[in-house]
């Protein structure tokens, strides 16, 4: 294993950082594709769309569409089927595109209609974001105490965390020859731009969460 955090010889920080834009701007796109009625294949046939028409063409992971009570389930779990999207509702996306050897992840959740819970949970796993990189940037936490203090502060917003979504290292492909692991069970402080700090949110009782992902930078 190299230095977990290490880069290639070939990583290029403006095309990396460009990789990142992409991500971000077809997310965006993708929220406005949203309509009423819409299942999650749908859904998932409109991001691979958008995805091409942006120039991608490879992707480091599989892209991820969770709608309503299936934004509970961690990465890896599969949706039940049949689940479209309701007048009123929540779902996320994430997405892990290559674009010219550089890896990029983004995830974000958004909301139609006017449901107060569902927005207050999508805002909150961006505050629980934000506010976990602003400690990170001030006190230098290690992966291991950003996770501690995110399912604290997860709680004291009346959530809980889900800690299998845990965070991971990024760059140019692939990041697992540096470091295969989780950024919860990393004991160092995470360098700017290498590490995914991710937020998965979820009620503590109703069938709904949210989730937020990003680079720390």
């Amino acid at each position: 294993m190299k230095d977990p955090q290490g880069v290639g010889e070939k990583f290029n920080l403006e095309t990396y950082m460009a990789a990142r834009k992409v991500a971000r701007r077809v997310a965006f796109l993708f929220a406005s594709h949203m309509e009423e009625g819409m299942d999650e294949e749908q859904g998932h046939a409109i991001l691979e769309e958008l995805l091409k028409k942006n120039g991608v063409d490879k992707k480091w992971h599989p892209s991820k569409f969770r709608i309503g009570k299936n934004t509970v389930k961690s990465f890896k779990e599969k949706s039940e089927p049949g689940v479209k999207l309701q007048k009123e509702d929540i779902f996320f996306l994430d997405i892990g595109p290559i674009i010219d050897g550089h890896e990029a992840d983004y995830g974000q959740t958004f909301t139609v209609g006017q449901n107060a819970e569902y927005a207050h949970a999508q805002k909150t796993s961006k505050l629980i974001f934000d506010q976990l990189a602003g400690e990170w940037k001030v006190n230098k936490l290690t992966g291991s105490e950003l996770y501690a203090r995110a399912a604290e502060l997860a709680q004291k917003h009346g959530y809980v965390l889900n800690e299998n979504m845990s965070g991971h290292r990024l760059g140019d492909l692939p990041h697992a020859l540096h470091y295969r692991g989780k950024l919860s069970d990393f004991e160092s402080t995470p360098l700017e731009n290498l590490w995914v700090l991710e937020v998965h949110i979820r009620h503590p009782e109703k069938q709904f969460g949210a989730f937020f992902e990003d680079i720390l930078v």
